[in-house]
């Protein structure tokens, strides 16, 4: 199905960026879609629109309740002056499940992309195209029906607004940097039962409390165990938690608690075409700890849309912590990044028809 969606063009466009010194979220471009939907009239008036303040009403449900979600994802220009988007139907996919658990009207696939489509072409002159740099794309629908009262909402909106960024972590060449990540024990992310696997700020806002812990300690991240027995790995911070230990992959299962990563399923796919052992399991912080002490943790890393691959150089426990290959990036982490990267650019070819031309 297509879709026609009016433009409406900024009078006033604001200056580029430095790529060079480009940060993550910082900066955002000149126009925004928009889209809103009603019972009895579905999704509806879907625009392009000058980048600006939105305007609700105080007593707007998402003020109050929380009922919103979001999606992440990417557009990158090729050496061949392509705009590549990956794999926007896995978010577009996610979305819906997210929706479903929110209680938010369900957007068709191909809608939720088409508007993606629309909003990077009229943005593509804020695509860079310095090593490290893309311009981010943040899809997001919210409530903004006004009433005090819990129940689902019967107005929404949905917004996407596009932000050109540098890599996630501050590295000198665009690439990546082993991080340091604090293993949190008391806190939680998400439980059985609530919205681990769904897309929704909530999950980030819990979030927050380990993070300055961590921050405290000198790591850049979390990793967050099970809510019920505090034991068993599961997500580090954002991302969804790698652990190479003799050889094996091992990541944590998508029972409910887990984000289904379109990079996570990314990497899972790579790694059974490389005929690198990956398994799909619950694992022990203690086992961890354990392979660690002995050497035979390999390798640590995360995996999202931010950083791509994130390596981990450190374990930090309150009682003690352990360098992980020497404190080094591990040779399947560059091997993967090198790889991911090099498809949503275009510099590798694109076997498993991931990108997406715009």
């Amino acid at each position: 199905m297509s879709y026609n969606f009016t433009i409406t063009k900024t009078a006033t466009p604001k200056p580029k960026p430095d790529p060079n010194t480009l940060r993550f979220g910082k900066a955002f471009t000149d126009h925004m879609f928009l889209m809103d939907y009603a019972d009895g009239k579905g999704w509806h008036d879907g625009r392009i629109v000058p980048y600006a303040p939105l305007e609700l009403d105080p007593a707007a449900a998402v003020l109050h309740y929380s009922q919103s979600m979001f999606e992440g994802l990417k557009a990158y220009r090729s050496a061949d002056r392509r705009v590549l988007l990956f794999r926007p139907y896995k978010n577009a996919e996610r979305a819906q499940k997210t929706n479903e658990r929110m209680c938010i009207p369900d957007i068709d696939k191909d809608l939720f992309v088409a508007a993606i489509k629309a909003i990077v072409e009229v943005e593509q002159d804020w695509i860079p195209e310095k090593k490290g740099t893309s311009l981010y794309i943040r899809p997001f629908i919210f409530a903004d029906e006004a009433f005090l009262g819990v129940h689902a909402a019967h107005h929404y909106k949905f917004v996407i607004i596009c932000s050109p960024v540098g890599p996630y972590y501050d590295t000198p060449d665009g690439g990546m940097l082993a991080t340091s990540i604090f293993v949190e024990e008391e806190y939680v992310r998400a439980a059985p039962g609530g919205t681990g696997f769904a897309k929704v700020g909530a999950n980030y806002a819990a979030s927050l409390k380990a993070q300055q812990l961590a921050s405290e300690r000198g790591c850049e991240q979390v990793l967050w165990l099970d809510a019920i027995e505090h034991k068993y790995v599961e997500e580090i911070g954002t991302s969804n938690a790698f652990f190479v230990i003799d050889g094996e992959v091992i990541t944590a299962p998508l029972h409910g608690t887990i984000l289904p990563g379109v990079t996570r399923d990314s990497v899972i796919e790579l790694l059974k075409k490389w005929g690198v052992p990956i398994t799909e399991r619950r694992l022990l912080i203690d086992d961890v700890r354990k392979a660690a002490q002995e050497g035979r943790l390999n390798e640590v890393f995360a995996s999202g849309t931010a950083a791509v691959i994130s390596p981990v150089g450190k374990l930090v426990f309150e009682d003690s912590e352990f360098a992980i290959n020497g404190g080094e990036i591990g040779s399947l982490a560059k091997r993967l990044y090198a790889e991911l990267y090099g498809i949503q650019t275009g510099d590798l070819e694109d076997t498993l028809n991931w990108t997406l031309t715009v």
